[in-house]
């Protein structure tokens, strides 16, 4: 009797857990380590989309648009590439001391429209999608992509030079660097769009096992006038944060865009 009360709780549990984490999917990237010391340093990454934070049970992350970039400024040729049924992986040396960003780039556009009374959607570039729609279409609506995922993984020394924003989309310039989180301790971030600060955004904050408790334990903070948001980390471990638009700002005449940002940070004791 006691076994089977056991079983139902769980299963209620279980369940619990699902209503409140797959109400979306999240795409991530999640390093083998954010902090190395010595020397002959890798890092092996996944890249995949879940319900549950950093667990695989859903597709894996496209990283068709995967860049790496040196504490210098050079790119770095990713290694060990795989694609797997739940997840993508890659390797990367790391060869130089200081800060490494690495961060997958999903640029593009949709558009949806009627054609002869059937709905249809297609994919495409901003410059081109509104040209390849059929003459004769109807209902017509595009939107303009600007996704960007990024993690921070450092060798030695932490560095900035990699921190910097191109101006283009959503953008995250870490105030706090990004391997110096530490557990009881508050960091600072500002988000920028297209150079700008972001102000008024709301960003999402979950920590990762939701897979292993039956609450979210989510939390919401808004960017203020320059962009700027803090974090107080209530325990160590990898956190997954995220914030979006939508507006009018498209290089695509009466299109909306659709910008996102989403990185994976790694919470240490202190």
């Amino acid at each position: 009797m006691k076994k089977h009360l056991k079983l139902t709780l769980l299963a209620l549990a279980a369940s619990s857990a699902l209503s409140v984490s797959a109400y979306a999917h999240r795409t991530w990237l999640l390093p083998s380590a954010t902090v190395l010391a010595g020397k002959d340093n890798w890092v092996t990454v996944d890249a995949a989309v879940s319900n549950d934070l950093f667990y695989f049970e859903h597709q894996p992350l496209n990283i068709d648009g995967l860049a790496v970039m040196a504490p210098d400024g050079s790119a770095v040729t990713p290694e060990n590439v795989a694609k797997g049924r739940y997840r993508n992986t890659f390797d990367v040396k790391l060869t130089q001391d200081g800060t490494y960003k690495m961060m997958v780039l999903n640029q593009g556009a949709f558009a949806s429209y009627k054609l002869d009374g059937q709905q249809k959607r297609m994919r495409g570039k901003p410059e081109t999608i509104a040209k390849d729609i059929p003459a004769g279409s109807t209902d017509v609506r595009i939107s303009e992509i600007q996704g960007r995922i990024e993690i921070f993984v450092t060798s030695g020394k932490p560095t900035d030079a990699v921190l910097k924003t191109t101006g283009t989309g959503l953008e995250m310039v870490p105030v706090t660097h990004p391997n110096n989180l530490y557990a009881g301790e508050k960091a600072t971030f500002r988000l920028m769009l297209d150079g700008q600060p972001a102000a008024g955004l709301d960003v999402e904050v979950v920590p990762g096992g939701i897979r292993y408790r039956d609450k979210l334990n989510d939390s919401k903070v808004t960017t203020d006038e320059s962009g700027t948001f803090s974090v107080t980390w209530p325990t160590p471990g990898m956190y997954w944060l995220h914030a979006n638009i939508r507006d009018k700002k498209s290089r695509i005449e009466n299109a909306e865009r659709r910008a996102s940002y989403s990185t994976t940070l790694e919470v240490l004791a202190p």
